[in-house]
């Protein structure tokens, strides 16, 4: 199976631009975001789904693999008049990175939970069973232990993965992710840190390399996502 992401607010116009995706050309101008058409192409299942991991307004292909390589260069030759052009995972993970999307072995691992992630929503504890609810319901009473907050790094220092974030010079977490976001020309981080951080406190800094870069905390997420525009 193949899958090409198509992104940004011209999306659906170039979807619906070229001849692989015709049979669901009508469903596309009108899809809903998280919804998706199926249809039969060579003897495989093709799904277009209203999905992404950028923030903005896309569409997802799933397709057999061998379809993959004509798609991309239909993509690539109808998306000139959009401004189509090709880009790689440095770019998408700048994007969800804005939109503060979670990524796995960042935000999310096996020891983070739902709720220390700012995923709450996603978790509905009244509908039946699963496993780890009885953690999960265990841990929204007492409340997490910890929590994701996102962190504005004053001057031009980066907070990466792992270093250390700092209250009073007094550790109190770690960063998830961090970069320079460029549609917003901030160096930003994602952060978990302790709960028993006070709300809004001066004295914030992370450890750059061995130098503290002061901070302030500031509202998730850093981008609004358009993705359901």
């Amino acid at each position: 199976v193949g899958q090409i992401a198509v992104q940004g607010p011209l999306a659906g116009d170039l979807v619906q631009a070229v001849d692989y995706c015709a049979p669901v050309k009508e469903i596309v101008a009108g899809m809903r975001y998280y919804h998706f058409a199926a249809f039969d192409r060579n003897g495989g299942e093709v799904i277009v789904s209203r999905t992404g991991y950028t923030g903005e307004r896309g569409f997802e292909i799933y397709l057999p693999a061998g379809d993959a390589p004509g798609l991309w260069n239909e993509l690539l030759d109808r998306g000139e008049r959009f401004g189509a052009a090709p880009i790689g995972l440095g770019a998408r993970d700048t994007l969800r990175f804005e939109a503060s999307f979670c990524l796995y072995g960042h935000e999310l691992d096996e020891e983070t939970t739902p709720l220390e992630a700012g995923l709450q929503w996603l978790v509905k504890l009244k509908k039946g069973d699963f496993v780890g609810r009885d953690a999960l319901a265990a841990q929204k009473e007492r409340g997490p232990e910890r929590k994701l907050v996102g962190l504005e790094l004053e001057g031009r220092g980066i907070g990466r993965q792992g270093y250390p974030v700092l209250l009073d010079g007094v550790p109190i977490g770690a960063v998830t992710s961090g970069t320079f976001a460029p549609t917003l020309k901030k160096s930003l981080a994602m952060a978990l840190v302790s709960t028993s951080a006070p709300q809004g406190a001066d004295g914030i800094a992370i450890d750059v390399r061995g130098k503290s870069i002061p901070a302030s905390l500031v509202d998730l997420p850093f981008y609004r996502s358009r993705a359901g525009d």
